[in-house]
């Protein structure tokens, strides 16, 4: 009887054991079965801080700053999914339906909500959603990618997407350097919970390396604004200024106008993202006559005071070249050619070196080849081989016509005189940094050669000065109260983007350095396609006279208080 009395007892027991079963496993949706499915192994990227983009002075051009994710807990999410999802779309700015499938996913206890979320923006979005009484909402690091100069030297420096991608610029030629490696974390979590003595594996990310420029926030912050108010002025289509340290080739700052905000590219025309700087080409026009003086000079064909009669107008080939301005017969020294920007008179002075020759000084000058300062999409310019030009071609190419350059690689080839006649390769980036393609770029591989001989690059810098002289240049405007200033303007004709044709507007320009008999700074700006009305000389040179005192000033480079050029114009 005890023996039956216990089997019934024991059965009473586990029926009722089995009813709970039952009743958890299907009936209660708090069961513990539900729990048990809710247990299981998160897995999360730990993402790597981007490096950041700096100028030669450790400021920010690009940086990562504190950012969070907003992550869900599908197992707790998924119950009140529809709502959680309108509210995080609207404060987030995330798709709905995206949103809402992430918070229903089965079999996965981690969805991404929103990446790169501003810290407070983030916490406050927790905060609400659970002052809401909703479950399943956090946040984790998540770096943000920030532009805190805005849109200095956006256009060199580029910007990331929405995802953290790099899609512009320096970014993107140098993602892997500053991209770094992404981590990961492995733990057991159960009842919504991590549990302590569960798997647990963690790989720390490893941050991205800085990149720093030779540019000078400050710096670039002003040529920008006053390139900015010259490209308006001139109700022009856009412009470009260069300043580069004469003696090491370090480009201080490189301005684009019109330019954008990295941190909202989206805004901008996709024209405006790029460095026309750096893929634009154009004619130089008459500042290219500074390299092919500095070329007769370097071979002894002429000096600075070599007589030169210059006709009204001179037939090459079946056209007339003429110059800018109605004359008569002139009588001009190789200095006046230079100071009042002759056509007739450069193509004469060039008459006396072969096309060979001549190209092959152009090239040490460094035209007709990219570079190399690590910006995606530069263009090498167009420089024809020497044996197929006609004499048409090499007349038109002494005073800047029939080729075409790059901004930064025709500053380069100024400041080759300036610096005594040793051409030094520019530089966008301190030391040495590797691009996504292999090149290995920066002040570290800078390469100098020389081009012509120092007396040759003195005598044009002296010839250079009279452009500047308020009787006999034409560009007084371009001066810089109690600093000698050796320039040279620059007005050419544009090829429309629609013929292979001369389309009747002008690039204007002016290149120059100072102090004129022991250079610092070489300062270039282009202007392309001015309405005013104006040349190299009243559009251009101007600015060229702010840009370069302002970085004098600022680098405390004194007046050598010597007496300016006085060289002859006229015989």
């Amino acid at each position: 009887m005890r023996l039956r009395v216990g089997f019934v007892v024991i059965a009473m027991v586990l029926s009722v054991f089995g009813a709970r079963l039952v009743q958890l496993q299907g009936l209660d949706p708090r069961s513990y079965a539900a729990m048990a499915a809710a247990s299981g192994v998160v897995e999360v990227t730990l993402p790597a801080a981007r490096g950041a983009i700096l100028d030669r002075n450790g400021a920010p051009l690009a940086e990562a700053v504190d950012g969070l994710m907003v992550v869900a807990d599908p197992a707790m999410t998924a119950e009140d999914a529809p709502e959680l999802a309108r509210l995080l779309s609207q404060r987030l700015d995330v798709d709905y339906f995206e949103t809402l499938e992430r918070l229903r996913k089965e079999g996965t206890r981690f969805q991404y909500v929103a990446r790169r979320v501003p810290s407070t923006l983030a916490t406050d979005v927790v905060e609400e959603v659970a002052a809401a009484g909703f479950r399943g909402i956090d946040t984790r690091r998540d770096p943000l990618r920030t532009y805190p100069a805005e849109d200095v030297a956006a256009n060199l420096v580029g910007f990331t997407g929405a995802e953290g991608q790099a899609l512009g610029g320096l970014e993107l030629t140098f993602d892997a350097l500053l991209s770094g490696t992404d981590g990961s974390e492995r733990y057991e979590v159960g009842g919504g919970n991590r549990i302590p003595l569960g798997e647990q594996t963690t790989t720390e990310p490893v941050d991205g390396q800085d990149l720093t420029l030779t540019l000078d926030r400050d710096e670039q912050f002003f040529v920008q604004r006053v390139l900015r108010q010259t490209v308006e002025d001139a109700r022009a289509d856009s412009g470009v200024a260069i300043v580069m340290d004469t003696r090491t080739g370090e480009v201080l700052a490189l301005a684009d106008h019109p330019t954008f905000d990295a941190n909202a590219p989206l805004a901008s025309a996709e024209d405006d993202l790029g460095s026309r700087a750096m893929s634009d080409v154009y004619e130089p026009g008459s500042v290219q006559k500074v390299v092919t003086a500095a070329a007769l000079l370097d071979a002894g064909l002429v000096t600075p005071e070599t007589r030169i009669a210059v006709p009204p107008r001179l037939l090459s080939g079946d056209r007339y070249i003429k110059d800018y301005f109605e004359h008569g017969r002139l009588r001009l020294t190789l200095t006046g050619a230079i100071a009042k920007s002759s056509n007739i008179g450069t193509v004469l002075a060039a008459d006396e070196m072969s096309a060979v020759r001549m190209h092959r000084y152009m090239t040490a000058f460094g035209l007709g080849r990219r570079t190399g300062v690590g910006v995606r999409g530069e263009t090498p310019g167009i420089l024809p081989d020497g044996a197929t030009w006609t004499p048409m071609g090499k007349d038109r190419i002494a005073f800047g016509q029939a080729m075409s350059v790059n901004a930064l690689q025709m500053a380069a080839a100024v400041n080759t005189i300036a610096n005594g006649g040793v051409h030094v390769s520019p530089s966008l980036v301190e030391g040495t940094a590797r691009a996504d393609d292999g090149t290995v770029v920066g002040t570290g591989t800078t390469v100098e050669r020389r081009v012509i001989s120092e007396q040759a690059a003195r005598d044009t810098a002296l010839m250079m000065e009279r452009v500047l002289d308020p009787e006999d240049g034409v560009a007084p405007g371009a001066a810089v109260p109690g600093y000698r200033v050796a320039g040279k303007t620059g007005t050419a004709q544009r090829v429309g983007a629609d013929c292979a044709c001369y389309d009747g507007t002008f690039t204007v320009s002016f290149a120059g350095f100072a102090p004129a008999d022991d250079p610092r700074f070489t300062v270039y700006v282009v202007v392309q396609n001015p309405r005013n009305g104006g040349g190299g000389g009243s559009v251009a040179g101007p600015a060229f006279a702010k840009i370069m005192g302002h970085v004098l000033r600022r680098y405390a480079v004194p007046p050598t208080q010597t007496p300016p050029s006085d060289l002859p114009v006229e015989w």
